[in-house]
């Protein structure tokens, strides 16, 4: 239950800012879209790329009002969202074969 709270929060945060990016009409349109996604992806059990999109987001959005100002924080925040979320699956995938090659080699161990 909770990683589909989460994955609405931040599937959601993600599809109103690009609402907001893309203008008025398409707020709500991303914004049920985000939601949708972020139960998909919480009834699968994505937190580790529910964490990396939250701070890709955060770390995106500050890097652009630092860089260029405030007016493109949303532009900062969605494209850091998109490197976050990449980088979380290979995070994940990464540390799912790190975890598979020690239980194998513990398996051989003992056998």
């Amino acid at each position: 239950m909770i990683d589909v709270l989460l994955g609405v929060a931040v599937m959601g945060t993600v599809g109103v800012l690009i609402g907001i990016l893309l203008g008025d009409s398409f707020l709500y349109f991303a914004a049920g879209l985000g939601v949708m996604l972020g139960i998909g992806i919480g009834l699968i059990g994505g937190r580790r790329f529910f964490f990396g999109i939250f701070v890709g987001t955060v770390l995106g959005g500050l890097l652009a009002w630092g860089v260029s100002g405030p007016e493109n924080i949303t532009v900062g925040a969605g494209s850091g969202a998109a490197m976050g979320g990449f980088l979380g699956i290979w995070v994940s995938m990464l540390i799912d074969v790190f975890w598979r090659k020690q239980v194998e080699a513990s398996s051989d161990h003992e056998g």
